[in-house]
């Protein structure tokens, strides 16, 4: 008897498992805000060369039509030299920001613009690099100290740097805060992920994923709205963050992962654990004394490499840690550069949050008939919105926003289905290690997102080209990965190997199946006997 049929067991998805779900969704409102605060954060208004030392702000509204964004407000005037030839003067007192839209960002507080104006882009990379370290620090961490543990200290360090970076004196201390946050926020996601499914059974572990998905959702979409009536850039990162201490009490209700106390030869901690879920899924847990039994054996050591060793091992990897990048790197180019399309920036926001809502409900839908075409077919869209933008006008903003709203809503539905598909395709042995892997792509592409919408400045097409053929080029790629639908999952990279040789479920014949499920549970029912026996 494996760990997962004692889950089924006590209840696999219970009422102990859904108050635990619940718990695991407020810190993704609370991460969703972090990833999306540098939108309003680091906004740049309109703005214009001050003419003098001494020139104010406070009648700058009346002025807002001689604000601009372009070149000409980096130059205060022209100089006429020799030769006829003329030399723009940079601005030599500063600049004047429009208050239309903000009181206060981090480039008006620090003057990002012009010659600076990189540092705000090269600021999100920072953060983002912060994801890929904490994803390889506080994953390492959570095997050795436990997932609840590492959580916890995730969600305090991410609390407590969090509003440390309203408070950041000037901009490298608030990048290295930022970059810190950045880094929690990998211990928050990878935990809690790993914590809720290793609570979940095997059945349950697809629905149960893709509803921490629609919490990062609503985040996305309470910040249009806590922005749009906090406009100052130091009070709404402290509207974020300070309420995280109101997650205290996770100390007294965040369940450890009893698997994970199995592994680490806690057994009656886990035991202690199971019988209070059982208890509150209304289930009685089996006397199991033989926690080995359990465990399943030892297992043969797996490394990265393994990963790239064999053939269609390594063609299938490749392919994955692409589509992981690509996803990423699109789902971040488009949601940081809202700003730049000319509408509303808080309605659009808003609606960017919202269009994440029905994309991953369609995913539960289109899932169960095809993991490959759905993978293919949403990158596809993704893409090609992104290149149909490159055909609108400028001076047709809602056309350009409707047009990356469907791109969102493609790369979002894509990224749902990644997490499913990759640990179906990589085996059981290599599991966690490929999805670790894939992540660390992932967060590359993060980091090459905000640098990449900074190419806008020099050629607003080049953006929108990397951002439309990357998706399209992984599309036809993901074609050329396994069906897994319907399939046995592998549990060596041998079964990878001769994927084709395995036969499929017997989707087809519902009475063989039946049969093999009921024989199933009758040996289950055997074992349990057996062990209630031993007791």
């Amino acid at each position: 008897m494996n760990f997962d049929q004692l889950l089924s067991a006590i209840g696999g998805f219970g009422k102990y498992q859904k108050i635990l779900y619940i718990w695991i969704c407020l810190p993704q409102i609370l991460l969703a805000f972090h990833m999306m605060a540098s939108i309003f954060a680091g906004a740049t208004p309109p703005h214009h060369c001050r003419e003098s030392p001494s020139s104010v702000t406070g009648t700058l509204r009346t002025l807002s039509s001689n604000f601009s964004v372009s070149d000409s407000s980096c130059f205060s005037s022209e100089v006429l030299l020799q030769g006829n030839r003329t030399e723009r003067v940079p601005c030599g007192h500063g600049w004047v920001y429009s208050n239309d839209t903000f009181q206060s960002t981090t480039v008006t507080e620090w003057d990002l613009v012009c010659d600076k104006a990189g540092l705000n882009s090269l600021g999100s990379s920072i953060y983002m690099s912060g994801l890929l370290v904490g994803s390889a620090v506080f994953g390492a961490m959570a095997d050795r100290y436990g997932r609840r543990f590492v959580l916890l200290l995730s969600i305090a360090l991410q609390t407590v740097f969090g509003v440390a970076v309203a408070f950041a004196p000037n901009f490298p201390v608030y990048v290295i805060l930022r970059f810190t946050v950045g880094a929690t926020i990998s211990g928050v996601i990878i935990n809690a992920f790993v914590l809720g499914t290793e609570w979940t059974c095997t059945k349950r572990r697809m629905l149960a994923g893709i509803i921490t998905d629609y919490a990062f959702g609503l985040g996305y979409m309470l910040l249009a709205g806590i922005a749009y009536f906090i406009r100052d850039w130091r009070k709404l990162q402290l509207a974020i963050s300070a309420p995280g201490f109101l997650l205290i009490f996770y100390i007294w209700v965040l369940p450890q992962s009893a698997r994970w106390l199995l592994a680490n030869n806690r057994s009656e901690e886990a035991i202690a654990l199971l019988r209070k879920a059982a208890l509150i899924n209304g289930r009685v847990l089996p006397p199991v004394v033989q926690v080995e039994k359990i465990l399943g054996g030892a297992r043969r050591s797996h490394s990265a490499v393994d990963l790239v060793r064999t053939p269609q091992m390594r063609k299938r990897a490749i392919i994955l840690f692409y589509i992981w990048f690509v996803n990423v790197l699109v789902y971040y180019g488009l949601s940081l550069g809202v700003s730049r399309l000319g509408t509303n920036l808080y309605l659009t926001q808003f609606v960017f949050g919202l269009v994440e809502i029905p994309a991953r409900s369609l995913v539960l839908l289109v899932l169960p008939c095809s993991r490959r075409l759905s993978q293919s077919g949403f990158l596809a869209v993704g893409g090609l919105a992104c290149l149909l933008m490159l055909a609108v006008p400028e001076d047709h903003p809602n056309v350009l926003t409707g047009l990356a709203m469907v791109g969102k809503f493609g790369i979002t539905a894509s990224f749902a289905v990644i997490y499913v598909y990759t640990a179906e395709i990589f085996p059981t042995v290599l599991r966690q290690t490929g999805i670790g892997v894939s992540s660390m792509f992932a967060r590359m592409g993060g980091v090459l997102a905000p640098i990449i919408n900074l190419l806008h400045n020099s050629n607003p097409a080049i953006p929108l080209i990397i951002f439309g053929t990357s998706p399209l080029l992984v599309a036809v790629l993901a074609l050329a990965l396994p069906e897994t639908a319907d399939r046995p999952l592998p549990d060596t990279i041998e079964d990878v190997e001769n994927w084709d040789m395995r036969s499929p479920s017997n989707k087809k014949n519902p009475e063989m199946s039946e049969d093999i499920t009921q024989s199933a549970s009758s040996t289950e029912e055997q074992e349990l006997r057996h062990l209630a026996s031993q007791a």
